[in-house]
């Protein structure tokens, strides 16, 4: 876990190439531009005239010899770029500064943790992990910025690409009109025009030039496009990955939430004494029935389920698929706290953008998600599912490029859910998966968990698995979600082995 956390320190961009403008030496000209080709009356012209050779090379003399060869020459475009590498260096150099703030940290809290149980030691290791995470939000926020420079990078990117293509279009279409105009005689009736042979032959040139034009027009073209389609590609990249950040900086701030009230519940009950902190530790075994009752909340779900009977499904569910009890509930646990508006939309009340025909992705979700609710006998257009998030100033729009729609306490998307509700069912013995259905969605769940390795029921694995879950990938960037599912399997672990030690006792 210490390689991914360290791994996670690095700036989030550096993980993909720069995107770079489109350079290349077009071989058009346009109407105006000189030829590739000398014209021979040119040169004629300059032959009969002896004077105008000697004063042209004269004056390019003179222009080259002022030319500093040494003073580079910035065009805005490389302004604009060097703009962003130097916004970049900075957040960069901001971002090793709070993660060596992290490092220490990390280092209070391992060696707290290593010490004698006693309040002062408990008080000393919850302010420094509130302190720890308010250090990983702030991370969080530069990788945002950085994000965000990026973005406006690349979107600057194509506009430029795009701008190239639009002129490369205007000058085949005039191309194409010249070539039109001058093949509308054959070569035989020109060369019976013309008076000397010198005109067929500039005939034949200019015909040949504007066919070399044209080539290197749809060449051009053929770059620009796959340019494009890699700068939106990118584009599309950076905003999936400032909507997954956002995500984790809503759980990151959710735990030091969880920091400062355990801190403050502490202090007030042993008001300070060390003494009633240790009689707080001795009547421990009464937790034993908090613990049972404890309510499990499930994103989506009709109803609430106690820790017992979430742990008694998550038992039954691990016997059929290999996964370990706490690390499935960690799972769920944290899908149900990721976002605050997780299953609000799409209910009865919600006003129409909220309505599954806008949050969904449409090439992707919304067939899926009406065949589900058709199957279920459920209607599609009051069922409650997440939103997408929004945050213009990042370049995440709901309903445009920024999707909702994952269904109950797995969280599963439509289009995935269809990949796995003939297994659940298989599993459930269900005539029909259901993905709102508690006992399904931890079937579903952990199907998903145990394709990905986490029946191995290693640490690496499980964590693995969680990242997995979250993103689609191992990304490093993302690293907090992974620790934080397997902190929370720690936390259920331990709980779960009291409750099996309390049951033998």
């Amino acid at each position: 876990m210490s390689n991914k956390n360290i791994s996670y320190r690095k700036i989030l961009a550096i993980s993909r190439p720069k995107i770079q403008d489109i350079k290349y030496h077009s071989l058009v000209k346009t109407k105006g531009e000189e030829s590739s080709v000398p014209s021979s009356s040119f040169w004629l012209f300059l032959s009969r005239n002896k004077v105008i050779p000697i004063i042209f090379l004269l004056v390019l003399g003179l222009s080259l010899g002022n030319l500093n060869v040494f003073a580079p020459i910035f065009s805005p475009a490389q302004e604009v770029e060097a703009q962003y590498d130097e916004e970049k260096a900075k957040l960069q150099k901001e971002l090793d500064g709070v993660n060596k703030q992290i490092a220490q940290y990390e280092s209070v809290l391992a060696t707290t943790k290593q010490q004698k149980i006693s309040l002062q030691n408990k008080i000393r290791e919850l302010e420094s992990r509130a302190k720890k995470i308010s250090l990983q939000i702030k991370s969080t926020n530069i990788n945002l910025q950085y994000l965000n420079v990026q973005i406006q990078e690349t979107t600057r990117s194509i506009l430029k690409t795009s701008e190239k293509a639009e002129n490369t279009k205007k000058k085949l279409a005039k191309l194409l009109q010249d070539l039109y105009q001058i093949k509308r005689k054959s070569p035989l009736e020109i060369l019976i025009e013309k008076n000397k042979l010198s005109d067929f032959f500039d005939y034949l040139n200019a015909l040949n030039n504007i066919q070399t034009k044209i080539e290197g027009n749809i060449e051009d073209l053929s770059v620009l496009k796959a340019t494009l389609n890699n700068q939106n590609k990118s584009l599309g990249e950076d905003r999936k990955d400032a909507k997954n950040l956002l995500s984790i900086q809503l759980l990151q701030k959710n735990d030091l939430t969880q920091s400062t009230q355990e801190k403050e519940h502490i202090l007030k009950i042993t008001k300070g004494k060390e003494s009633v902190y240790q009689q707080m530790l001795i009547l421990s075994r009464k937790r034993a029935d908090e613990i049972r009752n404890k309510l499990y909340e499930l994103a989506g779900v009709k109803s609430h389920v106690n820790f017992g009977e979430a742990l008694a499904i998550a038992n039954w569910v691990s016997s059929r698929t290999g996964i370990r009890p706490a690390f499935l509930l960690a799972i769920l646990t944290q899908e149900s706290n990721l976002g605050k508006n997780v299953g609000t939309c799409n209910r009865a009340s919600d006003p129409s953008w909220k309505s599954w025909r806008n949050i969904m992705k449409p090439t992707r979700d919304r067939t899926p998600f009406l065949q589900i609710c058709k199957e279920l006998g459920i209607n599609p257009n009051n069922t409650p599912v997440s939103c997408p998030i929004n945050s213009p100033s990042r370049g995440l729009i709901a309903g445009k490029n920024s999707w909702g729609g994952a269904m109950g306490p797995a969280q599963f998307i439509p289009s995935t859910w269809m990949v796995y509700k003939n297994r659940v069912a298989q599993v459930t013995g269900h005539a029909l998966a259901n993905p709102w259905d508690i006992r399904d969605a931890f079937v579903a769940a952990a199907l998903y968990l145990t394709d990905h390795g986490a029946a191995k029921r290693t640490r690496s694995a499980e964590w693995r698995a969680a990242m997995i879950y979250f993103s689609g990938s191992t990304n490093p960037r993302y690293s907090f979600y992974g620790n934080s599912v397997m902190a929370i399997a720690d936390k259920y672990e331990k709980n779960i082995n009291y409750l099996n030690k309390v049951k033998n006792q």
